[in-house]
């Protein structure tokens, strides 16, 4: 589903280059691709020699770097950006990467996640009287980093301070000397590194790697710390690696179809969670549609599985202005009917099932079971490719609260009725983890299922649940 309408949004993407003479242009492109990560925000940081150049400002990436900004941007390793940011931290400050200089050297970070103890941290920081300029979890990495005393190395500053988060993290950090990747310990958020030649390269998808014609090489390893500079690679630990938690979501709706995530390819896995869904549901129908564009894939997979045709019952626009900044839930809907549109001629008279991959409020699901009807549809089955969405996520997803999840202390009648649709079917926990079909062997085979379960698999601190107040990354 649209999630600029819906309200579920991944936070951001992150990119990371060293040792290109074009980092900045492969940087933009770079972020061009993971472009779905977020819609706010985006900036680009480079280094040369010591010194670092940035450039970043609200809007998309080809608002920002709307002229020749790139031509401004020298050196051979940068770290870039996209984001999507809650009400409380939108504003130039709050756009990454986050430059730090002072007299002991320079650091740029950029961060896909959300700390969960950042609260209790940055507190602990201005205690010791740290003066923060954002409202973002990440500028409480670059404190704790230039707050380690005695005669630490970089790398171990850098290790110290990142053992004392929790939660969900994908850090690229540039310094006077290196680039610096990590992963938290439960692996939450995905992270590749690749190659472009002789240059390495990271970003939280692959599908980056195809713009910008790099090899993939591996994932970032939960609890690892990658260390680039010009002589080479190195991996280190900052803390053991955890149960993995890969996020379900990532699978179910984030990541790009072409995108693979440990090896997985996203628009498969989509595709088996589809068939699943046809299995564990009879229904009498006359077509199936997904919901553009991140369930057309489920979409096919629930037609060929159930034999009931495929048809494009469903237009995007794909000339609409970002409709998700509109303030009133009144104007949300209006951007529904403008961004989606149904094929008469497809469903009129038709009995159409409809393919989506989750529902969180149920406002866009209402509104586009209205539209399928009022263009003739007879009936109109909703089928979702992942179990009910009922517990908040602390770990970088737009939702921190229960009371905005439709699915929280209702049954699936009690949302049927309240999205008009003559029947609604979700997919089961267990059949959707067996269809993405991750072979660890760790619980839920390496999946986060908080968001669908309650079981959360870091601590979660009593600060993280401010509603609307706090800034994830």
């Amino acid at each position: 589903m649209l999630a600029e309408l819906r309200g579920l949004n991944e936070e951001c993407g992150v990119f990371g280059i060293w040792g290109h003479e074009d980092a900045a242009q492969i940087s933009y492109y770079g972020l061009h691709a993971l472009q779905h990560r977020g819609q706010e925000g985006a900036g680009i940081v480079t280094k040369e020699g010591k010194k670092f150049h940035v450039i970043k400002g609200e809007g998309l990436v080809n608002e920002v770097f709307s002229g020749n900004e790139i031509d401004d941007l020298k050196g051979n390793a940068a770290i870039g950006q996209v984001r999507y940011s809650t009400e409380n931290g939108r504003g130039i400050e709050n756009v990454q990467p986050l430059v730090f200089r002072s007299t002991t050297g320079s650091l740029s970070v950029a961060h896909n996640g959300n700390i969960v103890n950042a609260v209790e941290l940055r507190e602990h920081l201005e205690r010791q009287g740290s003066i923060f300029q954002t409202n973002s979890d990440t500028e409480v990495l670059a404190h704790l980093i230039k707050k380690s005393s005695g005669s630490l190395t970089q790398r171990d500053r850098v290790k110290k301070a990142l053992s004392m988060l929790k939660g969900a993290f994908a850090f690229v950090i540039l310094t006077d000397d290196g680039l610096m990747v990590a992963q938290d310990p439960n692996g939450l958020r995905p992270l590749s590194l690749g190659k472009i030649g002789d240059a390495w390269v990271v970003a939280s998808e692959t599908c980056a790697f195809d713009i910008i014609g790099a090899e993939w090489i591996r994932s970032v390893e939960p609890g690892e710390l990658i260390i680039i500079n010009d002589k080479g690679l190195q991996s280190d630990r900052f803390a053991p690696a955890a149960d993995s938690a890969m996020c379900s979501m990532e699978y179910v709706y984030f990541a790009r179809p072409d995108s693979d995530i440990d090896g997985i390819n996203i628009h498969s896995a989509r595709k088996r969670c589809g068939k699943r869904l046809a299995r564990e549901v009879h229904i009498e129908a006359d077509v199936v549609t997904g919901v553009p564009d991140s369930s057309i894939s489920a979409a096919i997979g629930f037609s060929e599985e159930s034999g009931i045709p495929y048809e494009l019952g469903l237009i995007k626009s794909r000339y609409v202005g970002r409709t998700f900044i509109q303030p009133t839930q009144e104007m949300r809907e209006k951007g529904v009917k403008m961004k989606l549109s149904p094929v008469r001629q497809v469903v009129n008279g038709k009995r159409v099932v409809m393919v989506d991959d989750s529902i969180v409020r149920g406002t866009t699901s209402k509104r586009i079971v209205n539209l399928l009807k009022e263009a003739g549809a007879t009936e109109v089955h909703v089928v979702i490719a992942s179990p009910p969405l009922v517990s908040p996520c602390f770990y970088g997803v737009d939702i921190s609260t229960d009371s905005e999840l439709i699915a929280t202390n209702r049954t699936v009648d009690e949302i049927r009725e309240l999205i008009g649709a003559d029947s609604l079917t979700f997919l089961s926990a267990e059949g959707m983890v067996e269809a993405i079909g991750r072979p660890d062997k760790t619980k839920n085979c390496g999946q986060c299922l908080a968001c669908f379960t309650g079981e959360y698999p870091t601590e979660i601190y009593s600060d993280t649940v401010l509603p609307h107040k706090k800034e994830i990354v």
